[in-house]
Protein backbone atom coordinates (compact mmCIF):
# COMPACT_ATOMS: atom_id res chain seq x y z
CA UNK A 1 0.00 0.00 0.00
CA UNK A 2 0.97 3.63 -0.48
CA UNK A 3 1.76 5.89 2.44
CA UNK A 4 -0.38 9.06 2.30
CA UNK A 5 2.65 11.21 3.12
CA UNK A 6 4.54 9.66 0.18
CA UNK A 7 1.71 10.31 -2.27
CA UNK A 8 1.04 13.91 -1.19
CA UNK A 9 4.76 14.58 -1.02
CA UNK A 10 5.23 13.54 -4.63
CA UNK A 11 2.36 15.78 -5.74
CA UNK A 12 3.81 18.74 -3.87
CA UNK A 13 7.25 18.12 -5.41
CA UNK A 14 5.49 18.43 -8.78
CA UNK A 15 3.87 21.75 -7.89
CA UNK A 16 0.43 20.39 -6.95
CA UNK A 17 -0.32 21.85 -3.55
CA UNK A 18 -4.02 22.80 -3.72
CA UNK A 19 -6.73 20.21 -3.09
CA UNK A 20 -10.50 20.39 -3.38
CA UNK A 21 -13.35 17.94 -3.50
CA UNK A 22 -15.82 15.76 -1.64
CA UNK A 23 -14.40 13.02 0.63
CA UNK A 24 -14.81 9.34 -0.27
CA UNK A 25 -14.55 6.20 1.84
CA UNK A 26 -11.89 4.74 -0.47
CA UNK A 27 -9.95 7.99 -0.16
CA UNK A 28 -10.57 8.55 3.56
CA UNK A 29 -6.94 7.98 4.51
CA UNK A 30 -5.59 10.37 1.90
CA UNK A 31 -8.37 12.91 2.59
CA UNK A 32 -7.62 12.74 6.33
CA UNK A 33 -3.93 13.33 5.63
CA UNK A 34 -4.73 16.31 3.40
CA UNK A 35 -7.06 17.74 6.07
CA UNK A 36 -4.33 17.49 8.71
CA UNK A 37 -1.46 18.77 6.56
CA UNK A 38 -2.99 21.50 4.38
CA UNK A 39 -4.25 24.86 5.56
CA UNK A 40 -7.76 26.06 4.81
CA UNK A 41 -6.60 27.93 1.68
CA UNK A 42 -5.14 24.77 0.15
CA UNK A 43 -7.77 22.17 1.05
CA UNK A 44 -11.36 23.08 0.32
CA UNK A 45 -14.07 20.50 0.99
CA UNK A 46 -16.58 21.73 -1.57
CA UNK A 47 -20.35 21.51 -1.72
CA UNK A 48 -20.12 19.08 -4.65
CA UNK A 49 -17.56 17.69 -7.07
CA UNK A 50 -18.43 20.00 -9.96
CA UNK A 51 -17.81 22.98 -7.71
CA UNK A 52 -14.38 21.52 -6.92
CA UNK A 53 -13.49 21.53 -10.64
CA UNK A 54 -14.54 25.18 -10.83
CA UNK A 55 -12.39 25.99 -7.82
CA UNK A 56 -9.44 24.14 -9.38
CA UNK A 57 -9.90 26.20 -12.53
CA UNK A 58 -9.84 29.41 -10.53
CA UNK A 59 -6.68 28.29 -8.73
CA UNK A 60 -4.97 27.62 -12.07
CA UNK A 61 -6.02 30.99 -13.48
CA UNK A 62 -4.52 32.76 -10.47
CA UNK A 63 -1.33 30.71 -10.03
CA UNK A 64 -0.61 28.85 -13.26
CA UNK A 65 -0.48 25.63 -11.23
CA UNK A 66 -2.97 22.75 -11.45
CA UNK A 67 -4.99 21.61 -8.45
CA UNK A 68 -6.07 18.12 -7.39
CA UNK A 69 -9.80 17.32 -7.21
CA UNK A 70 -10.74 14.27 -5.10
CA UNK A 71 -14.05 12.44 -5.26
CA UNK A 72 -15.88 9.14 -5.18
CA UNK A 73 -16.74 7.89 -8.67
CA UNK A 74 -20.38 8.76 -7.95
CA UNK A 75 -19.21 12.37 -8.29
CA UNK A 76 -18.31 11.90 -11.96
CA UNK A 77 -21.83 12.96 -12.86
CA UNK A 78 -21.30 16.30 -11.11
CA UNK A 79 -18.00 16.98 -12.90
CA UNK A 80 -19.00 16.16 -16.48
CA UNK A 81 -20.42 19.64 -17.12
CA UNK A 82 -17.36 21.67 -16.00
CA UNK A 83 -14.98 19.14 -17.56
CA UNK A 84 -16.77 19.40 -20.91
CA UNK A 85 -17.55 23.13 -20.93
CA UNK A 86 -14.80 24.70 -18.82
CA UNK A 87 -11.53 22.76 -18.63
CA UNK A 88 -11.76 20.99 -22.01
CA UNK A 89 -9.03 21.77 -24.60
CA UNK A 90 -11.67 23.14 -26.97
CA UNK A 91 -12.87 25.62 -24.36
CA UNK A 92 -10.35 27.00 -21.79
CA UNK A 93 -7.81 24.16 -21.82
CA UNK A 94 -7.22 24.06 -18.05
CA UNK A 95 -5.30 21.17 -16.42
CA UNK A 96 -6.78 19.40 -13.38
CA UNK A 97 -5.66 16.23 -11.60
CA UNK A 98 -8.65 14.02 -10.69
CA UNK A 99 -8.36 11.54 -7.83
CA UNK A 100 -11.32 9.16 -8.15
CA UNK A 101 -12.28 6.43 -5.68
CA UNK A 102 -13.47 3.39 -7.65
CA UNK A 103 -16.46 2.05 -5.76
CA UNK A 104 -18.26 -0.85 -7.42
CA UNK A 105 -15.34 -1.97 -9.55
CA UNK A 106 -16.50 -4.96 -11.65
CA UNK A 107 -15.61 -8.20 -9.92
CA UNK A 108 -15.41 -6.59 -6.47
CA UNK A 109 -18.43 -6.93 -4.16
CA UNK A 110 -19.98 -3.58 -3.23
CA UNK A 111 -23.27 -1.98 -2.30
CA UNK A 112 -25.99 -1.86 -5.00
CA UNK A 113 -25.79 1.91 -5.52
CA UNK A 114 -22.16 1.54 -6.60
CA UNK A 115 -22.55 -1.29 -9.12
CA UNK A 116 -23.58 0.73 -12.20
CA UNK A 117 -21.23 3.60 -11.38
CA UNK A 118 -18.39 1.12 -10.99
CA UNK A 119 -19.06 -0.33 -14.43
CA UNK A 120 -18.98 3.05 -16.18
CA UNK A 121 -16.21 4.77 -14.19
CA UNK A 122 -13.45 4.37 -16.75
CA UNK A 123 -15.88 4.48 -19.69
CA UNK A 124 -16.98 7.99 -18.72
CA UNK A 125 -13.35 9.09 -18.63
CA UNK A 126 -12.81 7.57 -22.07
CA UNK A 127 -15.88 9.33 -23.48
CA UNK A 128 -14.65 12.63 -22.05
CA UNK A 129 -11.24 12.10 -23.62
CA UNK A 130 -9.53 12.05 -20.23
CA UNK A 131 -6.47 9.82 -19.90
CA UNK A 132 -6.09 7.91 -16.64
CA UNK A 133 -4.22 5.26 -14.70
CA UNK A 134 -5.46 2.90 -12.01
CA UNK A 135 -3.00 3.84 -9.29
CA UNK A 136 -0.65 1.02 -8.32
CA UNK A 137 -0.48 -0.06 -4.67
CA UNK A 138 3.31 -0.22 -4.95
CA UNK A 139 5.08 3.07 -4.32
CA UNK A 140 7.77 2.71 -7.00
CA UNK A 141 5.16 2.05 -9.69
CA UNK A 142 2.84 4.74 -8.33
CA UNK A 143 5.68 7.26 -8.49
CA UNK A 144 6.04 6.62 -12.22
CA UNK A 145 2.29 7.00 -12.71
CA UNK A 146 2.35 10.33 -10.83
CA UNK A 147 5.19 11.50 -13.09
CA UNK A 148 3.12 10.51 -16.13
CA UNK A 149 0.14 12.44 -14.78
CA UNK A 150 2.31 15.51 -14.17
CA UNK A 151 3.58 15.43 -17.73
CA UNK A 152 -0.02 15.46 -18.94
CA UNK A 153 -0.87 18.37 -16.63
CA UNK A 154 2.13 20.30 -17.93
CA UNK A 155 0.62 19.77 -21.37
CA UNK A 156 -2.58 21.42 -20.04
CA UNK A 157 -4.53 18.14 -19.93
CA UNK A 158 -6.98 16.87 -17.35
CA UNK A 159 -5.64 13.57 -15.99
CA UNK A 160 -7.21 11.05 -13.62
CA UNK A 161 -5.78 8.63 -11.09
CA UNK A 162 -8.41 5.98 -10.29
CA UNK A 163 -8.09 4.54 -6.78
CA UNK A 164 -9.03 0.98 -5.81
CA UNK A 165 -9.96 -0.15 -2.32
CA UNK A 166 -6.90 -0.67 -0.10
CA UNK A 167 -4.56 1.55 -2.11
CA UNK A 168 -3.54 3.82 0.76
CA UNK A 169 -2.21 2.89 4.19
CA UNK A 170 -4.35 3.76 7.20
CA UNK A 171 -4.21 7.32 8.44
CA UNK A 172 -6.50 8.63 11.18
CA UNK A 173 -7.71 12.20 11.15
CA UNK A 174 -5.89 14.05 13.95
CA UNK A 175 -7.42 17.52 13.87
CA UNK A 176 -10.89 16.54 15.06
CA UNK A 177 -13.03 19.29 16.52
CA UNK A 178 -14.46 18.40 19.92
CA UNK A 179 -18.23 18.35 20.22
CA UNK A 180 -20.36 18.92 23.30
CA UNK A 181 -23.61 18.10 21.50
CA UNK A 182 -25.93 15.96 23.59
CA UNK A 183 -27.67 13.71 21.07
CA UNK A 184 -26.33 11.02 18.82
CA UNK A 185 -27.72 10.98 15.29
CA UNK A 186 -29.24 7.55 15.90
CA UNK A 187 -31.11 8.76 19.00
CA UNK A 188 -32.43 11.74 17.06
CA UNK A 189 -33.57 9.55 14.15
CA UNK A 190 -35.39 7.22 16.53
CA UNK A 191 -37.09 10.15 18.24
CA UNK A 192 -38.34 11.65 14.97
CA UNK A 193 -39.42 8.32 13.47
CA UNK A 194 -41.43 7.51 16.60
CA UNK A 195 -43.40 10.75 16.20
CA UNK A 196 -44.69 10.04 12.68
CA UNK A 197 -48.34 9.55 11.88
CA UNK A 198 -49.68 6.34 10.32
CA UNK A 199 -49.93 7.81 6.82
CA UNK A 200 -46.61 9.64 6.96
CA UNK A 201 -43.65 8.49 4.88
CA UNK A 202 -39.91 9.19 4.99
CA UNK A 203 -37.32 9.78 2.29
CA UNK A 204 -33.92 9.34 3.92
CA UNK A 205 -30.60 10.38 2.44
CA UNK A 206 -27.66 8.14 1.61
CA UNK A 207 -25.20 6.88 4.22
CA UNK A 208 -25.61 6.38 7.94
CA UNK A 209 -29.02 8.04 8.17
CA UNK A 210 -30.73 5.42 6.01
CA UNK A 211 -28.84 2.62 7.78
CA UNK A 212 -29.85 3.86 11.23
CA UNK A 213 -33.47 4.32 10.15
CA UNK A 214 -33.54 0.77 8.77
CA UNK A 215 -32.17 -0.63 12.04
CA UNK A 216 -34.71 1.36 14.06
CA UNK A 217 -37.54 -0.32 12.14
CA UNK A 218 -35.95 -3.73 12.77
CA UNK A 219 -35.56 -3.05 16.49
CA UNK A 220 -39.20 -1.93 16.73
CA UNK A 221 -40.35 -4.96 14.71
CA UNK A 222 -41.83 -2.65 12.09
CA UNK A 223 -41.86 -2.95 8.33
CA UNK A 224 -39.87 -0.71 6.02
CA UNK A 225 -42.68 0.14 3.62
CA UNK A 226 -43.00 3.76 4.77
CA UNK A 227 -39.34 4.58 4.16
CA UNK A 228 -37.53 5.29 0.90
CA UNK A 229 -33.86 4.65 1.63
CA UNK A 230 -31.96 6.77 -0.87
CA UNK A 231 -28.83 4.61 -0.88
CA UNK A 232 -27.16 6.74 -3.59
CA UNK A 233 -27.95 10.08 -5.29
CA UNK A 234 -26.37 12.20 -2.55
CA UNK A 235 -28.05 15.57 -2.20
CA UNK A 236 -31.27 14.64 -4.01
CA UNK A 237 -33.41 13.21 -1.19
CA UNK A 238 -35.30 16.48 -0.72
CA UNK A 239 -36.41 16.49 -4.35
CA UNK A 240 -37.54 12.86 -4.19
CA UNK A 241 -39.53 13.80 -1.11
CA UNK A 242 -40.93 16.89 -2.86
CA UNK A 243 -42.05 14.76 -5.79
CA UNK A 244 -44.02 12.51 -3.44
CA UNK A 245 -45.38 15.44 -1.44
CA UNK A 246 -46.70 17.24 -4.52
CA UNK A 247 -48.27 14.10 -5.96
CA UNK A 248 -49.95 13.18 -2.66
CA UNK A 249 -50.70 16.49 -0.92
CA UNK A 250 -52.87 14.78 1.71
CA UNK A 251 -49.91 12.77 3.05
CA UNK A 252 -47.14 14.23 5.20
CA UNK A 253 -43.70 13.57 3.78
CA UNK A 254 -40.55 13.76 5.87
CA UNK A 255 -37.11 14.18 4.32
CA UNK A 256 -34.31 12.86 6.56
CA UNK A 257 -31.27 14.75 5.28
CA UNK A 258 -27.66 15.17 6.33
CA UNK A 259 -25.75 18.43 6.45
CA UNK A 260 -23.29 17.36 3.73
CA UNK A 261 -26.12 16.18 1.48
CA UNK A 262 -28.22 19.31 2.04
CA UNK A 263 -25.25 21.55 1.27
CA UNK A 264 -24.31 19.55 -1.84
CA UNK A 265 -27.40 20.74 -3.73
CA UNK A 266 -28.62 23.54 -1.49
CA UNK A 267 -30.49 25.20 -4.35
CA UNK A 268 -33.09 22.47 -3.99
CA UNK A 269 -34.28 24.14 -0.78
CA UNK A 270 -35.37 27.14 -2.81
CA UNK A 271 -37.41 24.88 -5.11
CA UNK A 272 -39.10 23.20 -2.13
CA UNK A 273 -40.03 26.58 -0.70
CA UNK A 274 -41.28 27.92 -4.03
CA UNK A 275 -43.81 25.07 -4.31
CA UNK A 276 -45.18 25.77 -0.81
CA UNK A 277 -45.96 22.13 0.04
CA UNK A 278 -48.10 22.09 3.18
CA UNK A 279 -47.15 18.49 3.89
CA UNK A 280 -43.33 18.70 3.75
CA UNK A 281 -41.00 18.43 6.77
CA UNK A 282 -37.30 18.69 5.98
CA UNK A 283 -35.21 17.28 8.85
CA UNK A 284 -31.46 17.93 8.65
CA UNK A 285 -29.34 15.88 11.03
CA UNK A 286 -26.34 18.19 11.31
CA UNK A 287 -23.06 16.91 12.78
CA UNK A 288 -20.77 19.11 10.70
CA UNK A 289 -19.12 16.13 9.04
CA UNK A 290 -19.13 13.75 6.09
CA UNK A 291 -19.55 10.98 8.65
CA UNK A 292 -20.04 8.05 6.26
CA UNK A 293 -16.72 8.53 4.46
CA UNK A 294 -14.22 9.31 7.19
CA UNK A 295 -15.52 12.22 9.23
CA UNK A 296 -13.98 15.07 7.24
CA UNK A 297 -15.66 18.37 8.15
CA UNK A 298 -18.48 20.17 6.38
CA UNK A 299 -19.46 23.77 7.04
CA UNK A 300 -22.74 22.51 8.48
CA UNK A 301 -22.17 23.72 12.05
CA UNK A 302 -20.63 27.00 10.88
CA UNK A 303 -23.67 28.25 8.96
CA UNK A 304 -27.23 29.11 9.94
CA UNK A 305 -29.37 26.54 8.11
CA UNK A 306 -32.70 27.79 9.54
CA UNK A 307 -31.88 31.35 8.40
CA UNK A 308 -31.09 30.04 4.92
CA UNK A 309 -34.35 28.10 4.84
CA UNK A 310 -36.36 31.14 5.95
CA UNK A 311 -34.58 33.31 3.39
CA UNK A 312 -35.61 31.04 0.50
CA UNK A 313 -39.20 30.75 1.73
CA UNK A 314 -39.68 27.91 4.23
CA UNK A 315 -42.62 28.89 6.45
CA UNK A 316 -41.03 27.41 9.58
CA UNK A 317 -37.33 26.86 10.31
CA UNK A 318 -36.00 25.89 13.72
CA UNK A 319 -32.87 24.37 15.22
CA UNK A 320 -32.65 22.05 18.23
CA UNK A 321 -29.72 20.47 20.04
CA UNK A 322 -31.32 18.41 22.82
CA UNK A 323 -33.90 15.64 23.00
CA UNK A 324 -36.20 17.85 25.05
CA UNK A 325 -36.13 20.60 22.43
CA UNK A 326 -36.66 18.04 19.68
CA UNK A 327 -39.66 16.44 21.37
CA UNK A 328 -41.22 19.88 21.88
CA UNK A 329 -40.88 20.74 18.18
CA UNK A 330 -42.18 17.33 17.11
CA UNK A 331 -45.19 17.77 19.37
CA UNK A 332 -45.95 21.08 17.67
CA UNK A 333 -45.64 19.51 14.21
CA UNK A 334 -47.77 16.50 15.18
CA UNK A 335 -50.71 18.58 16.36
CA UNK A 336 -51.91 18.56 12.77
CA UNK A 337 -51.47 15.20 11.05
CA UNK A 338 -52.47 16.48 7.61
CA UNK A 339 -51.99 19.87 5.95
CA UNK A 340 -49.92 22.38 7.91
CA UNK A 341 -50.23 26.11 7.38
CA UNK A 342 -46.70 26.51 8.76
CA UNK A 343 -45.11 24.23 6.13
CA UNK A 344 -42.73 23.61 4.50
CA UNK A 345 -40.80 23.07 7.70
CA UNK A 346 -37.02 22.95 8.16
CA UNK A 347 -36.03 21.19 11.38
CA UNK A 348 -32.28 21.22 12.02
CA UNK A 349 -31.13 18.75 14.66
CA UNK A 350 -27.54 19.23 15.83
CA UNK A 351 -26.02 15.86 16.71
CA UNK A 352 -22.67 14.30 17.59
CA UNK A 353 -20.39 12.73 15.01
CA UNK A 354 -19.96 8.97 14.92
CA UNK A 355 -22.02 5.81 14.85
CA UNK A 356 -22.19 2.34 16.39
CA UNK A 357 -19.40 0.07 15.21
CA UNK A 358 -21.90 -2.78 14.73
CA UNK A 359 -24.30 -0.71 12.60
CA UNK A 360 -25.67 -2.94 9.85
CA UNK A 361 -26.84 -2.26 6.33
CA UNK A 362 -30.31 -2.68 4.81
CA UNK A 363 -31.10 -6.32 4.12
CA UNK A 364 -33.69 -5.50 1.48
CA UNK A 365 -32.72 -4.59 -2.08
CA UNK A 366 -33.41 -1.11 -3.48
CA UNK A 367 -36.10 -2.56 -5.76
CA UNK A 368 -37.81 -4.32 -2.85
CA UNK A 369 -37.69 -1.03 -0.93
CA UNK A 370 -39.19 0.86 -3.88
CA UNK A 371 -42.00 -1.63 -4.45
CA UNK A 372 -42.94 -1.77 -0.77
CA UNK A 373 -43.12 2.03 -0.59
CA UNK A 374 -45.20 2.28 -3.78
CA UNK A 375 -47.65 -0.24 -2.36
CA UNK A 376 -47.89 1.80 0.84
CA UNK A 377 -48.39 5.04 -1.11
CA UNK A 378 -51.14 3.47 -3.21
CA UNK A 379 -53.24 2.52 -0.20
Amino acid sequence: MIRPEFFIGKLRESGIACFAGVPDSLLKNICAYITDHCDARHNIITANEGAAVGLAAGHYLATGKPACVYMQNSGEGNVINPLASLTDPEVYNIPVLLLIGWRGRPGVHDEPQHVKQGKVTTGLLNIMGINFDVLSKEEDKAEKQIAKAVRALNNKEVYALVIEKGTFEDYKLQNVEKSDLAMSREEAIQTVAAALGEKDCIVSTTGMISRELFEYRVAMKQGHERDFLTVGSMGHASQIALGIAMAQPERRVWCFDGDGAAIMHMGSMAIVASKKPQNFIHVVFNNGAHDSVGGQPTVGLKIDLPAIAKAVGYKTAVSVASKEELEKELSSISQNQSLMTNAPVLLEIKVRKGNRQDLGRPTTTPIQNKEALMTFLSE
